[in-house]
């Protein structure tokens, strides 16, 4: 059996500074909670994540904006899906 994809996230900061993480899947695709768990984190105004070692505490104030991939099975209710930029 092969391993899970990585996951990824690149946080981009107000300052114009990025941060790329790559991490193990963290729930199955098919967790019934995943919406409710993303929903749960955006209103919580920060992000926490264990890195190397290190609880790490990144406030939503100081982060522009954050890009996951893949994109999550199951979403909270409101996204757009399909989008593109085009700018």
């Amino acid at each position: 059996m092969a391993d899970a994809p990585k996951r990824g996230m690149i946080i981009h900061f107000t300052d114009g500074s990025k941060k790329t993480l790559e991490f193990p899947q963290q729930m199955a695709d098919t967790d019934a909670t995943m919406a409710l768990r993303i929903k749960d984190a955006l209103e919580s105004r920060h992000i926490v994540l264990e890195a190397e070692g290190a609880l790490i505490v990144i406030p939503f104030d100081n982060v522009k904006y954050v890009q996951v991939h893949p994109v999550p099975k199951k979403l909270p209710p409101g996204v757009i899906r399909g989008a593109s930029f085009r700018d």
